[in-house]
This record gives C-alpha cells, sequence and structure tokens, in this order.
C-alpha cells in the first residue's frame, strides 16, 4: 500500500534551538484544536495511536513529519504562523520547504528480500518489563528480542493504518547502546542499522515517544 507523507523542514533567522518535544510543545499549544497535533483529548487523558504527526531534529534541523490525514493537518495550519517560541526563544521562520510523497507501507514481494534501514535518532525499544528481561540475557538472545520488538513495532504500525501483513516479517538487526535522556531520566536506547523484508518510508518512527523525534528511520540505499 502506498502512504501520503509530507515532510515539513523549517529555517529560522537563526539556528532553531530545544529538543523537538519542544516544537511539539509548540503547535499543540497554538493549534490546540487539531488532536493529531498533540493526542491530548482533556481530562488528563490520551489518545493512544500511531502519531500522524511526528517532530524531529535531523542534522540539527526541525522537521514535522506528517503521515496519511497528518499531512492535512499540517497542510491546514502551513500559512497560519511566522514565529515559533520554544524555551522563551523566539524564531522567525523565513523558509518552509515542503516534499510531499507517496511512499511504499508493505511487505517485500521477493523471498529473501531485504532493505537496510538506519536509525538517525535513538529507538526507544524497551519497557520497564522487557527490559528487565534484556538485562538478564545473553548477547545473542538480546538481538533476538531486540528483532521480535522491531517486528511488533512495524505490526503496531500496519494495524494503524489497516494494513494487512499476509507473509512473515523477518528481520536483522546491528545496534549499539545509546542513552536517551527521556524527562530527566536515563534510558537505554539503540543506534545503529537493521534489515527487513517491508518497505517504510523515510523518517518514520518506530517504538515509543516517536512523536518526540525517537526511533526516526531512513532507508540505506546501495
Amino acid at each position: 500500500m502506498l502512504i501520503k507523507t509530507m515532510k515539513l523542514i523549517m529555517e529560522s533567522d537563526k539556528p532553531i534551538m530545544g529538543e523537538a518535544e519542544k516544537l511539539r510543545g509548540f503547535f499543540a499549544r497554538k493549534f490546540n484544536s487539531y488532536l493529531l497535533l498533540h493526542h491530548h483529548l482533556g481530562n488528563n487523558k490520551i489518545l493512544y495511536q500511531y502519531p500522524r504527526i511526528q517532530y524531529k531534529e535531523i542534522n540539527g534541523r526541525k522537521m514535522i513529519l506528517g503521515l496519511a490525514e497528518g499531512v492535512e493537518v499540517l497542510q491546514s495550519i502551513y500559512n497560519q504562523y511566522d514565529w515559533i517560541n520554544l524555551d522563551d526563544n523566539k524564531y522567525q521562520i523565513y523558509s518552509k520547504e515542503i516534499f510531499i510523497k507517496e511512499e511504499l507501507f508493505e511487505i517485500t514481494n521477493e523471498i529473501g528480500e531485504y532493505l537496510k534501514y538506519e536509525f538517525l535518532n535513538p529507538w526507544f525499544a524497551l519497557n520497564e518489563e522487557n527490559y528487565r528481561r534484556y538485562k538478564e540475557y545473553s548477547f545473542h538472545e538480546r538481538d533476538d528480542q531486540l528483532k521480535s520488538i522491531l517486528i511488533q513495532n512495524i505490526l503496531s504500525i500496519a494495524k494503524t493504518f489497516n494494513y494487512f501483513v499476509e507473509k512473515r516479517i523477518l528481520a536483522e538487526v546491528n545496534l549499539m547502546e545509546t542513552t536517551i535522556d527521556f524527562k530527566g531520566k536515563s534510558i537505554i536506547g539503540f543506534l545503529g542499522t537493521f534489515q527487513v523484508n517491508f518497505h517504510l518510508p523515510d523518517y518514520i518512527g518506530l517504538g515509543k515517544s516517536v512523536s518526540r523525534g525517537f526511533g526516526t528511520i531512513k532507508q540505506l540505499k546501495e
């Protein structure tokens, strides 16, 4: 299947400082009526769905990725802001680069056809339960665990977009541990590459907290 994607890159008169989470906070406050920008339902309730809008920092540049319905939201607000405020710093936005495409999201057709991807930002893979198991596992068992979690991440996205995975997803990983600073805590994340028999759009996020930019991937071409 094809998923419509929109990549929005903003340029200011000075480097836009602050984490991608701050960018998410700005748009959530300014355009509160658009649920897909923030997923907050009110009364401390949250919409638990794979985010159609994701906020990222790639190579020092702030980016917003829209997927499917998220593209329409980003297009709706495109002309409604010329300034953004992050951590009491005000940035004039003088350039908005937009890239709209339809990208494949589906299992590969050929038997043994693997695509290789790189994590551009740390993959937030482990929750408390599987972190305990991870610490007890051998190196080989850890790889198997991470492959299983990666496949579950992809299946979760497939469910969001109503894509039926008709064949078994297979994956290989080449990852190393890194540290994620998340809400004042140090958490294990992962960087590196993986191969999987599945087409994934560039800059889509895998794992936990993808709306904040974690788990952003890009396909590595031959």
